[in-house]
């Protein structure tokens, strides 16, 4: 009866385990690996999002997350580049990305290729134009233009941005849909 009443507690702290494993991993491989893996972070927030659902989660990660960005500033001025105040532009950017892993954990089959694939695809993108924007418009390095003009200077980034987050979120689908143990986690972490 005792391991039955842990059991709910035990779910969502596996899967907070390995996201923040994997963020630890991929946000902070400039200082933590000599590897430097593409950041899975957005992806991360996304699958958060549809496993976890709750804000605490989502406050957790954030966290999380600024702590190994101002943790590889400190160990290497270089990464301290990016910290300004356009920085508080992630909030919203990590929760866009949150959202729509919590619409997609309200679906009934989560997993659902069209709607998985429009979910990330469109919360990914909105994600880079809100961290973009921010960051070129309030991070005191670029000639404050406009809008318009902002978004010249970051186009660049977007199929980097785009590709990196998907292949993280096609990996994520495809184990999901194949490893049967994972797709119970999937489809019922929400609901624990």
């Amino acid at each position: 009866m005792q391991q039955s009443a842990q059991q709910p507690y035990a779910k969502p702290l596996m899967i907070a385990a390995v996201v923040a494993f994997i963020m630890l991993l991929t946000r902070g491989s400039h200082v933590l690996t000599h590897v430097s893996l593409p950041d899975a972070s957005l992806a991360l927030f996304l699958v958060g999002g549809m496993l976890l659902r709750k804000i605490n989660w989502f406050v957790f990660f954030t966290v999380l997350a600024t702590l190994i960005d101002f943790g590889a500033a400190s160990a290497d001025s270089y990464f301290a580049f990016c910290l300004t105040a356009g920085y508080w532009g992630m909030l919203p950017t990590y929760a866009v990305m949150w959202l729509a892993g919590m619409w997609l954990g309200r679906q009934s089959n989560r997993l659902d290729a069209l709607k998985f694939t429009l979910a990330s695809v469109i919360s990914t993108f909105l994600a880079f134009v809100i961290s973009t924007q921010t960051y070129y418009l309030f991070s005191g390095r670029f000639p404050n233009t406009g809008i318009l003009e902002t978004i010249q200077y970051g186009w660049n980034y977007l199929p980097s941005h785009m590709g990196y987050t998907a292949m993280y979120l096609v990996a994520f689908w495809a184990a999901a849909k194949a490893l049967p143990k994972l797709g119970i986690i999937v489809n019922t972490a929400a609901a624990a």
